[in-house]
């Protein structure tokens, strides 16, 4: 004689478990289509910055001091007065969303892609916001106005000597996330008899997701 107990039981523990493994399921592709849905919206909102073209507009840029400069498409200034140096670079943005520039750090010479960054708390911030629009060009500057900063030395000798300089800015989406530092290497040449500056990107790294490479 069957035993109608114990069959009953093993259909409902079989039935239990059938919908265990349909909740873990759906459970699981939510999950996969919520990380999907994530990856998607940091795309739409994540920058990449480079240096600009060649063939882009000069970007006109002053200091709150009132220094005024001029950088050409593809190209940055150094300028070295008396009692202050001023750095600007022309940018453009070849991801999908805005750039909005946190801080900077800088060498005297040059720094390949296989030196590292320094710590992003090295970074000495903007003093003014900084934002580099998706799809086009904008610029970076800063200024050292303190004759004891070692950085001020550094850079003076690199103009007098005509040796590349090293410029890694530190910058972020606009929500604040997805930050990335990107090298930018600042090479001089004669033009004209005039010494003008070439900027040109060398690395990026991402300090909130995995590097590509």
């Amino acid at each position: 004689m069957a035993d109608w107990s114990t069959i009953a039981s093993l259909a409902t523990a079989g039935g239990t478990l059938i919908l265990a493994t349909a909740t873990f399921s759906s459970v699981r592709s939510g999950n996969r289509s919520a990380r999907i849905t994530e990856q998607a919206l940091q795309i739409g909102l994540r920058p990449v910055l480079m240096h600009s073209r060649a063939n882009d507009p000069p970007q006109k840029i002053t200091w709150a001091d009132d220094h005024w400069a001029r950088v050409n498409g593809a190209g940055a200034t150094v300028d070295v007065v008396d009692d202050a140096v001023y750095l600007a670079m022309s940018l453009r943005n070849a991801g999908s969303g805005i750039a909005v520039i946190q801080g900077w750090w800088a060498a005297g010479d040059r720094l390949t892609s296989a030196d590292g960054h320094a710590p992003p708390e090295d970074f000495r911030p903007q003093s003014r916001d900084l934002y580099v629009p998706a799809g086009d060009v904008s610029f970076w500057q800063a200024a050292l106005r303190d004759a004891d900063d070692p950085l001020f030395d550094g850079v003076t000798v690199a103009v007098r000597e005509r040796h590349l300089l090293t410029v890694d800015v530190l910058y972020s989406d606009h929500e604040g996330g997805q930050r990335t530092i990107s090298r930018f290497s600042l090479a001089p040449y004669d033009k004209e008899g005039t010494l003008q500056w070439l900027c040109s990107v060398v690395k990026h790294w991402n300090l909130d997701r995995a590097d590509p490479r």
